[in-house]
């Protein structure tokens, strides 16, 4: 039996034309926009009163690293830029546990659904020996929240003996990695457009994996119809790095390992010149924009005009917790336009362009058209915000101010048509006794 449709009614603003008074939503999708002076013409509809709310399409996060909560503001990483920085972690990374990456991933995931985030991408790439089932404990805490996720089965095989980064205990072989890969999409992935679950295969970075792992990885993306995910060009030490071991820039190397098409989706993507962006463009592969964790590691900043002019889609990313140290999707919105705005000046960026990334930018991103807008036909998935607080005070224009403003909570979160986030709180969450236990896991790992 289907649901009663719910009018969201008379918003104080919204993010959709010809939506003035609010949509109506049934069945996990949007039925139907509502235009000033008009009544809903579905029967039957449950009125939810909107007016003290601004309504945007879901948020959604294109590149994180959940178990990344517990190395927040860590004294021994803070001030390095990524190599070191890198070398700083993997040594408390590798003291992962079922019940630490648990308490993370409930972490990350709770704080972006507070900040308005409906889809979240994870990027899982650490298995020590005990968490080869990191995966089904990401799955298991997605369900309980309500969010929509696609989980990226990470991988590194290339260690510090091999000429890598990580430490020997965090990487696994070849066989192991593409064997798991295959057991986690056919016991998790869902497909369709109301999929909640979907998971994706992600080697780490250039830096961390070999090419032979690189090219069977997008073969068995090509043979399960799964999208691709990895860092690329977020520093000109990886420049570098792979012309030092591969003889060539690190879009070369990952065209020559059959990646560069429209399954895949890179974080970063700072160091890219024009030629490589034209190449990125006539292949549909995207960019997520990490702009907090890129100015904390001073890696430089995403050229997104120039990108989005070459017919590159950018999606926007919170990045780990040890680089940013957040995971709050509508502050990183903020940071984004306050970061392309310096770069480019108030003719080129506007909050429009930073909402646009989150939403249906970050929609192509992770290969999902029916989310990131609100139309007709697309998913229910929604974020609504009060400016009920000091910093709203005196806003002209009720969604430039989410932005201009610096929102930071959600008052209401809808996922596929049910509501996941009420009065600024997810229903049933612990939240004091979640901190104790992820405060307490933290301490663990970074003790000794």
């Amino acid at each position: 039996m289907s649901n009663a449709p719910i009018w969201i009614k008379d918003p104080l603003a919204i993010l959709a034309e010809g939506a003035e008074r609010g949509v109506v939503v049934q069945d996990g999708r949007i039925v139907e926009l509502v235009p000033a002076g008009a009544e809903p013409a579905t029967p039957g509809a449950v009125t939810y009163d909107a007016s003290a709310h601004v309504v945007i399409p879901g948020l959604i996060n294109t590149h994180h690293h959940f178990y990344q909560t517990l190395t927040r503001a860590l004294p021994a990483a803070m001030d390095r830029e990524l190599f070191p920085w890198l070398k700083a972690l993997y040594p408390i990374w590798a003291k992962l546990t079922p019940e630490a990456l648990d308490a993370a991933v409930t972490v990350a995931m709770a704080e972006l659904m507070l900040s308005g985030c409906t889809t979240t991408t994870d990027h899982h790439y650490v298995f020590p020996a005990g968490l080869e089932d990191a995966v089904g404990i990401e799955v298991a805490a997605a369900k309980r929240l309500g969010i929509r996720v696609l989980l990226t089965r990470g991988s590194m095989n290339l260690s510090e003996r091999d000429g890598g980064l990580p430490p020997d205990s965090v990487v696994q072989d070849e066989d192991t990695i593409l064997a798991d890969s295959e057991r986690v999409v056919a016991k998790y992935h869902e497909r369709g457009p109301d999929a909640m679950v979907q998971i994706a295969l992600a080697p780490c970075s250039p830096f961390s994996v070999t090419g032979s792992l690189m090219q069977k990885t997008a073969a068995l993306a090509d043979k399960l119809d799964l999208r691709l995910h990895t860092h690329l060009a977020e520093t000109e030490d990886e420049n570098r790095f792979c012309e030092a071991m591969f003889g060539c820039r690190p879009l070369d190397y990952l065209e020559q390992n059959g990646w560069l098409g429209p399954r895949t989706w890179l974080a970063h993507g700072i160091f890219f010149n024009a030629d490589e962006m034209k190449r990125l463009g006539k292949a549909s592969t995207t960019i997520s924009h990490c702009a907090c964790s890129n100015q904390l590691l001073a890696s430089g900043c995403c050229p997104v005009c120039e990108m989005e002019e070459a017919g590159v889609g950018i999606g926007l990313g919170v990045d780990g917790s040890a680089s940013n140290d957040g995971s709050n999707l509508m502050q990183e919105v903020r940071a984004a336009f306050l970061l392309q705005r310096a770069r480019y000046g108030v003719g080129k960026i506007s909050h429009k362009d930073a909402l646009r990334w989150a939403t249906k930018g970050s929609a192509a991103c992770v290969g999902r058209p029916e989310l990131g807008e609100i139309s007709v036909g697309k998913a229910a998935d929604l974020a609504l915000f009060k400016l009920d607080e000091l910093r709203f005070s005196g806003a002209g224009n009720p969604i430039a101010a989410l932005v201009l403003c610096g929102a930071h909570r959600a008052d209401r979160v809808m996922v596929g048509g049910r509501w996941t986030v009420i009065d600024g709180a997810i229903p049933g969450l612990d939240v004091t006794g979640l901190i104790r236990r992820h405060s307490a896991a933290a301490s663990r790992m970074q003790a000794g």
